[in-house]
């Protein structure tokens, strides 16, 4: 992990399985919280597969990545699916709040997904200052031709 976008898409990755877990914690003690889970048995798994696609996408490998999105688009895509068909038929505060926090799930795996793409591209391509101006510098190359074309040299 080099890069600050991913310690930060770590730490968010963290702070929601966090928060899933205080939302699950709640849900069984019977208290009243901001938000409850969709299915509270598949919560529990979901926290665990969470727990161990984060160790995968801080060894930055993309199945931890895909893992994460795969899990968390069944579990909260369905959900969002759901609200969104029957949005008109008495949808409360609760299930907007609900909404909110899906969306939240599935945008960030999103995320961390097209993060963990990018630094693959990264380390495929890396990028050398001291010699990239002059092999991927077509302008130079110009020049390099154009006075090529202008030395005559006589050998005689």
């Amino acid at each position: 992990m080099k890069n600050f976008t991913t310690y930060l898409f770590v730490i968010f990755m963290a702070m929601f399985w966090i928060f899933r877990i205080i939302v699950a914690f709640c849900y069984n003690l019977g208290v009243d919280f901001v938000t409850t889970p969709i299915d509270f048995n598949f919560e529990i798994v979901l926290l665990f597969i969470t727990f161990f696609a984060m160790i995968l996408v801080v060894k930055r490998s993309m199945l931890g990545g895909l893992i994460y999105l795969v899990s968390y688009g069944l579990y909260f895509g369905y959900y969002i699916y759901n609200i969104l068909v029957n949005m008109g038929e008495a949808t409360t505060m609760q299930s907007y709040t609900d909404l909110i926090f899906a969306a939240m799930g599935i945008i960030l795996p999103l995320l961390v997904l097209f993060d963990l793409m990018l630094d693959r591209n990264r380390k495929e391509h890396p990028k050398d200052k001291k010699t990239d101006w002059f092999y991927q510098n077509e302008e130079y190359d110009r020049k390099l031709d154009e006075r090529a074309d202008k030395n005559q040299y006589r050998i005689s």
